[in-house]
């Protein structure tokens, strides 16, 4: 019997995508994997099957496929938070709050509001009104903000807004503050989710939480962790820490049997749409004094970048709005660092051709787009940029790697790719349908920085899909069966 934590040594009557099904055509083959790789590939039964054999009964195989952006801790924690995605008024989400349960230490948590959205103001009478004594925050989708109530401004030690809202740094604090779990409940939190994300065929994530990582995933990893790959960043707070303990990009992580690797330095210098921060050329339109703010100026931004590449750190920069982006491609000009744009969600036409001529990545989640849509509508009709562009980058040259940015949308690949292929979520028709991409590139955006290929002496990270995803309709995307996912050759998932 097969089971989970099984090496496997041949995959069996597997169906190939690729370079390799030239060669092979839409026929089943055998996939021989020897010490975490692919060591040959052949018609089925023509190789000797010795070993452990996994049968994939003629379904499709791909390239393992990543999440490039994921607060971890936060993406695993919120499975405990009351979900307000669905939530369509600041009045509903007060009683909702109201009527939910406190967690463990006292304090009752929501997720997932999206505000900007709503016919009325959230205040910090209103939740109070609903939600007495206990102290109670929602946070914002995008996590650039937080709702609270008096009780939890008072445990937190902030002084009250007369909306109950705090903002960008201030609402960074609190979901550090949030996220703050001991290291039990968090690293089993961790390991929880990551097998969920495990069964929908993901291999390696870059996690972009608000913490000193090394630690925590050095002790996940001496505890057994063994789910995903896992990249890691830190942020500017962190950087001198970073290069006094030879951190370099790229490196693996000692102690974690090569499954861990450094990461980029996060940087964050606007806000976000929801939030109305985002640093845009043109205002939003219901305010009309407002361009969002930009939260590193373009000179301090130039200095880290410089420090950061002179010690063989890469960088990820946070940018949503158009004047971000362009602030963003400024210091990697200036700079001459690598690493990736995260999110760009508004980027002028000019900056186009700045993006590809740098060989920046633009690091993107499609699912936003879809989520988006209605704000978009709202906030930034007046905008002259491309607003939640795919199609546009690739076509200009641009790297583009795929995330979900967990846990403002949820961490599933497929969702991921369905946003990008179908660029609507429900039975609306596609928004901006210029900018949907092929199965093909949703693919390789969603792999390991790109590499989808499946070749000989490649890494052994698979994901055996029960629906060939090049054919497949958005509904069938959405709800991929995923058979099993291998890392280095063995099962994290077996359906």
């Amino acid at each position: 019997m097969i089971s989970r934590g099984d090496r496997i040594d041949v995959l069996r009557a597997v169906r190939l995508s690729g370079p390799l099904a030239l060669t092979f055509g839409d026929e089943p083959v055998d996939l021989i994997l020897r010490n975490g790789r692919i060591a040959d590939v052949a018609p089925t039964g023509a190789l000797p099957a010795r070993g452990l054999v996994l049968d994939g009964e003629g379904h499709r195989v791909v390239a393992g496929l990543w999440d490039h952006h994921v607060h971890t801790v936060q993406w695993a924690l919120n499975a405990e938070r009351v979900p307000l995605g669905d939530v369509r008024s600041a009045a509903e989400a007060a009683r909702v709050m109201g009527d939910a349960e406190a967690l463990a230490d006292g304090r009752r948590v929501g997720a997932g509001m999206r505000d900007a959205l709503w016919p009325d103001t959230p205040s910090l009478a209103l939740l109070d009104e609903r939600t007495a004594t206990e102290p109670t925050y929602l946070i914002n989708a995008d996590v650039h903000s937080v709702w609270l109530n008096s009780a939890a401004f008072r445990r937190e030690g902030f002084l009250p807004t007369d909306d109950g809202m705090l903002r960008e740094e201030d609402a960074f604090e609190i979901s550090r503050r949030l996220n703050a779990a001991d290291d039990l409940t968090a690293d089993a939190a961790v390991r929880r989710a990551a097998d969920r994300a495990a069964a929908r065929g993901i291999t390696g994530a870059v996690d972009f939480d608000m913490a000193w990582n090394a630690e925590a995933w050095l002790r996940r990893a001496d505890a057994g962790f063994a789910a995903h790959r896992v990249e890691f960043a830190f942020y500017a707070a962190d950087l001198s820490r970073a290069i006094s303990h030879g951190l370099r990009t790229g490196d693996a992580l000692p102690g974690t049997g090569g499954l861990v690797h450094v990461g980029p330095l996060k940087l964050i210098t606007d806000g976000s749409l929801g939030t109305r921060t985002a640093a845009c050329s043109h205002a939003y339109d219901d305010d009309p004094a407002n361009f969002g703010v930009l939260t590193i100026e373009p000179d301090r931004l130039r200095d880290l970048l410089t420090e950061a590449t002179a010690s063989g750190i890469e960088v990820a920069v946070h940018a949503i709005g158009d004047r971000a982006v362009a602030s963003a491609l400024d210091a990697f000009t200036y700079t001459q660092a690598r690493g990736t744009i995260e999110h760009a969600q508004l980027v002028r036409h000019a900056d186009l051709a700045r993006f590809a001529r740098l060989g920046v990545v633009a690091s993107v989640q499609p699912e936003h787009a879809v989520d988006d849509r209605d704000m978009v509508g709202m906030l930034w009709q007046h905008q002259r940029a491309l607003s939640h562009p795919l199609a546009s980058l690739l076509e200009a040259g641009i790297p583009v790697r795929f995330g979900s940015d967990a846990p403002v949308a949820p961490l599933d690949p497929w969702l991921t790719i369905a946003a990008a292929v179908h660029r609507t979520a429900d039975d609306r028709e596609p928004w901006q349908p210029n900018e949907r991409v092929g199965v093909t590139s949703a693919l390789r955006a969603s792999s390991r920085h790109g590499e989808t290929d499946i070749e000989i002496g490649g890494l052994a990270d698979l994901v055996l899909c029960g629906s060939d995803p090049l054919t497949a309709d958005r509904t069938e995307l959405h709800r991929m069966p995923v058979s099993a996912t291998l890392l280095g050759g063995t099962l994290t998932h077996l359906a």
